[in-house]
């Protein structure tokens, strides 16, 4: 699940506080880096034990409107197709959602009121009110109905944002990505896989994990060479001026670029100009692209870098 776009946000995030802790210990933040990766993926989790939460509400609210002293007829024999969602109830079971539940002991429980906060923008909206009314009840259109109120509701809910805030700073900057990865998951269970259905893995292969080590140990390690070409690729600048920020984005993008040979170059610049635009300023993103550019020129001028 994690991927080199994460992995790219994380090594900045890390290498920015290894520096604004002065650089002491290499070790202690690489390990940090892989701790902060590690959260990402138990958000991924989360956000799908999510759905089975909200879902659970719904079942136990149809359950204590049965019991009121004066129940009437939709209280008694109401509309339970939500409740009995095929997709949830596979996902309610699915062995490795149980297993992070066992292991990292991470519930909604101690968020009741957010649950039924979510419930009643669910409750309320016109995608579940149009899957209610239908006649339609097969697995795939219960799942769509989840994709459709993910990417309609929760991945834009600010009150989400911030109990997630508010549990961990780490997942401040990963919902966006990670809430791609919970889409993606929806789009691939198949019913006659049943609770045996897999998850995303925490790292697509050991190739990623490698690539993470590798760039945030570069960037560090090399830094000097790095700011050398950064300072002359910007000889009309006075190098003291580049926000920090922007010193280090071209710092990490010079370890990629110089480090990994099978990573296209307009690939590396990209991100890192999308990184910009995040962590930097509004111009930075135009700087930053403009001095890497030159960087790169010139380091094929004097035959330093071979690939395109």
């Amino acid at each position: 699940m994690i991927n080199r776009v994460l992995i790219r946000l994380k090594v900045v995030q890390i290498i920015y506080a290894y520096y604004q802790n002065g650089g002491k210990n290499l070790e202690t933040a690489e390990k940090e880096l892989f701790y902060s990766l590690a959260k990402a993926y138990d958000l991924y989790n989360y956000l799908l034990l999510l759905m089975v939460e909200v879902t659970k509400y719904a079942g136990k609210k149809q359950a204590s409107a049965k019991n009121r002293l004066s129940p009437t007829q939709d209280d008694l024999n109401p509309n339970s197709k939500f409740v009995n969602n095929k997709f949830i109830a596979q996902l309610s079971e699915n062995k490795q959602l149980l297993d992070f539940v066992n292991n990292q002991k991470k519930t909604w429980d101690n968020e009741p009121e957010y649950i039924k906060q979510l419930f009643e923008k669910i409750e309320n909206s016109d995608i579940y009110k149009e899957y209610m009314e239908s006649d339609l009840s097969s697995y795939e259109d219960d799942k769509d109905l989840w994709r459709k109120l993910y990417k309609k509701i929760i991945f834009t809910d600010a009150d989400l944002d911030q109990v997630l805030e508010d549990q961990s700073l780490y997942w401040n900057d990963d919902k966006e990505i990670v809430d791609t990865f919970v889409l993606k998951t929806i789009k691939r269970f198949e019913e006659k896989k049943g609770g045996k259905q897999e998850l995303l893995p925490e790292f697509k292969d050991e190739e990623d994990k490698e690539f993470a080590s590798r760039l945030f140990r570069r960037a560090v390690l090399n830094a000097d060479y790095y700011r050398h070409l950064v300072a002359e690729g910007t000889r009309n600048w006075d190098i003291d001026r580049i926000a920090f920020m922007d010193m280090l984005i071209m710092q990490i993008a010079l370890a990629e670029i110089l480090s990994f040979p099978n990573i296209p170059i307009n690939v590396s610049l990209n991100e890192y100009v999308e990184i910009a635009k995040l962590y930097s300023t509004g111009k930075s993103g135009g700087f930053i692209n403009g001095t890497l550019d030159g960087i790169v020129n010139q380091l094929k001028k004097d035959n330093k870098l071979t690939k395109n």
